[in-house]
């Protein structure tokens, strides 16, 4: 789950985090009397779940509170259209006002789970700012690494050798070494797949800031963290992916035109890779799960074709918790409450395949049985086009 940079730095404030005093605005008027608040130059910042903000427009400086109210209400409503939002951009709701801060030098630190060693992984550069990416694939020498083993924690040293690679020795070791600490314990608590400060500010006047934030929660731990599913902003995400998480589904959308039903999260790569070896594009990610029900393969169903790009649909299951036959029942109900005007591809194999092809070949719908997965993508594709 993702929140907005606001919400981010008031869940980074608890754990010690310094940040620039600010409030968020939904209107113009909002952002003039906060800005009157903060006094002399303010940052109107846009709020959306993207980054590159600052390049698409969506980050401005003003001086006065008469030009905060103007940007805001320019801002408020826009289409933002970053790399990370696709040419589809995110509408602009609300906006940050944020006091201006005289910066000296920015700098980026990051938390992640590294797979590769199971661990999570503190990540730190000299060269922050908006282009980390471009620092990341051009220099990755400036990036320093220091992994965390679980089982004893975060080290003190570890701190010291991060704060050295920085160059915030001297008089500002100690708050840089508090700052990755508290930034830390941040992403352990709320079980974060990632935390991020970029950039991370020093001022002329020698203080640390975290001008910019981003946390990405586990959907996996969220049930731990109610109070944090009241962070959630239903705008910012695809009214399809919402549907499929009332359902429990694992859906994420993709811009091809083949959808895909699978159960199990390594088949349905699998099959988005056979898919793509046949000359298709899935359009989606769909995982029903192992143990799905009637009512489930039916819901996932109607999600599929609620994307009106999908031109073909291809359904492989393998019938081992799930049977064939509750899939295949599943299939048939949504396609007759629904209506379905597109091909439908499906390949089952596993408990009662011959029962599952049974009910779709007498179901009076035009389903196309494909017998393997290679027949399956290969049927599926010719019927997209």
């Amino acid at each position: 789950m993702k929140i907005h940079e606001y919400q981010a730095k008031q869940v980074l404030s608890q754990f010690g985090v310094p940040i620039p005093r600010g409030e968020i605005a939904s209107n113009p008027y909002e952002a003039y009397e906060i800005a009157v608040r903060l006094g002399e130059t303010v940052v109107v910042k846009a709020q959306i779940h993207a980054g590159g903000r600052g390049k698409g427009g969506g980050v401005k400086l003003a001086s006065t509170p008469a030009e905060a109210e103007e940007i805001a209400g320019k801002m408020i409503g826009m289409t933002l259209i970053t790399h990370q939002t696709g040419p589809e951009g995110r509408k602009v709701r609300r906006v940050l006002i944020e006091e201006g801060l005289p910066i000296k030098k920015e700098f980026y630190l990051g938390i992640v789970v590294d797979r590769g060693s199971q661990r999570p992984v503190i990540m730190a550069s000299p060269a922050g700012g908006m282009d980390i990416e471009k620092v990341a694939a051009e220099t990755p020498h400036l990036i320093f690494k220091e992994f965390v083993d679980p089982s004893i924690g975060l080290q003190p040293f570890s701190l010291r050798k991060l704060a050295f690679r920085l160059g915030l020795t001297g008089e500002l070791l100690t708050p840089t070494t508090k700052i990755i600490a508290a930034l830390y314990r941040a992403f352990e608590a709320v079980d974060a797949s990632l935390v991020e400060i970029n950039p991370f500010l020093l001022t002329e006047t020698g203080k640390l800031y975290a001008l910019d934030a981003k946390v990405n929660f586990d959907d996996n731990a969220l049930y731990r963290h109610k109070d944090l599913l009241t962070l959630r902003d239903f705008y910012e995400e695809d009214p399809l992916e919402i549907e499929a998480s009332r359902f429990s589904i694992n859906y994420i959308r993709l811009d091809g035109t083949i959808g895909c039903m699978v159960n199990g999260a390594g088949l349905a790569m699998a099959t988005m890779d056979i898919i793509k070896l046949a000359g298709g594009n899935p359009a989606n990610f769909l995982d029903v799960g192992g143990g799905a029900t009637v009512g489930q393969v039916r819901n996932a169903f109607k999600i599929l074709l609620g994307d009106r790009n999908v031109k073909a649909v291809l359904i492989n299951i393998f019938g081992g918790i799930v049977r064939c036959d509750v899939v295949a029942n599943g299939v048939v109900e949504a396609a007759k409450s629904i209506g379905v005007r597109i091909p439908v591809v499906v390949r089952l194999e596993g408990t009662n395949v011959e029962q599952g092809q049974n009910i779709l070949r007498n179901s009076g719908l035009t389903f196309t049985v494909a017998e393997g997965m290679k027949d399956a993508a290969e049927k599926v594709v010719a019927l997209a086009k």
